[in-house]
């Protein structure tokens, strides 16, 4: 067993925000105009310059090694988003960077990751869940800056929430995608740390939803995972590490169909002109389930990054 990642700090949270590249945006907090009654406000994370929100963690992760250290390269094991977070910030300061990703990862992102010259090696999908589990993988060489269960990555990811509280002080609650807890982890630390009582919950797919699970079990459980297009979220367990961060920080875990995430990302396209991945979309569906409760919701829109012809399927009325 591993042990339980710690309490992050506001201080944590407020020093990442200074280690950040300039090129790490301060996302825009959008409303999501709807027919009729509700306040769905959009923080657009999907306009990163990588599509996602990843480079806030990964940056800060590869900020805290040393010159030595980081000179030696990096690591991780991601579907993509982590992945080109961690790629992105290799380029930026000169260091060698391989990837570990599970076979069938979408190809918008492995070019994406390829454009950034970092070196990809493709595993099935359990060998790939390995390296999430153990944090280390044979042949490869450098630091390992795991994508979720990271003090630094989630103290970076938690500067999402620093910036929801200061564009809309009156957000009564927050919808993150859950994908392995280092982003909504990150958000609920930074709003407890600033005194908030503002619930957070977890966004999650039918096709596998281990929060749900483990929350009504009381623990951390397996659940049977099916590949879908929503490929940001959805392990095959909430992380033991991640465990006590989940179940003490998040209000509770939403899990919503295919169809509803597809109807989300027709939403956001058409009304919102925004375009969402499947992961990215899924706080959309979760919050119209009206589960999350009511007031004025904050909508972390995690990630942009989906191949064009699963988009045009939807676009389209169908399911990919």
């Amino acid at each position: 067993m591993r042990t339980a990642i710690p309490p992050v700090t506001l201080d944590a949270i407020e020093a990442a925000r200074a280690r950040l590249p300039a090129e790490a945006l301060n996302t825009p907090l959008l409303p999501l105009e709807l027919d009729g009654p509700g306040g769905l406000f959009l923080k657009l994370e999907n306009l990163q310059p990588i599509g996602s929100f990843k480079l806030r963690g990964a940056g800060n992760a590869m900020a805290r090694l040393d010159p030595a250290t980081l000179s030696q390269g990096v690591y991780t094991a991601s579907a993509g988003n982590m992945a080109q977070g961690v790629a992105w910030n290799a380029q930026r300061l000169g260091v060698p960077c391989t990837v570990i990703v599970p076979e069938h990862a979408p190809q918008t992102k492995l070019e994406a990751i390829r454009s950034m010259g970092a070196r990809i090696v493709s595993v099935a999908f359990d060998e790939w869940w390995q390296v999430i589990m153990t944090h280390t993988f044979d042949g490869a060489t450098g630091t390992f800056i795991h994508p979720v269960s990271n003090p630094d990555v989630i103290a970076g990811n938690g500067t999402v929430g620093l910036e929801i509280v200061e564009q809309l002080p009156e957000v009564d609650t927050v919808v993150v995608p859950y994908g392995g807890g280092g982003l909504s982890c990150g958000i609920a630390s930074a709003l407890k740390g600033l005194g908030r009582t503002t619930p957070v919950y977890a966004s999650e797919v039918e096709t596998s939803g281990p929060l749900s699970a483990s929350l009504e079990a009381g623990r951390p459980v397996s659940v049977d995972r099916r590949e879908s297009f929503v490929d940001g979220i959805g392990g095959r367990s909430v992380l033991e590490e991640m465990w006590p961060l989940a179940r003490d920080l998040l209000a509770g875990a939403i899990v919503v169909s295919l169809e509803d995430i597809a109807a989300a990302i027709r939403l956001l396209a058409t009304r919102a002109h925004i375009i969402a991945e499947g992961a990215g979309a899924s706080s959309v569906a979760a919050a119209r389930t009206g589960r999350a409760g009511e007031g004025t919701i904050v909508c972390v829109i995690s990630g942009g990054n989906i191949d064009f012809p699963i988009l045009e399927t939807i676009l389209r009325g169908k399911l990919p």
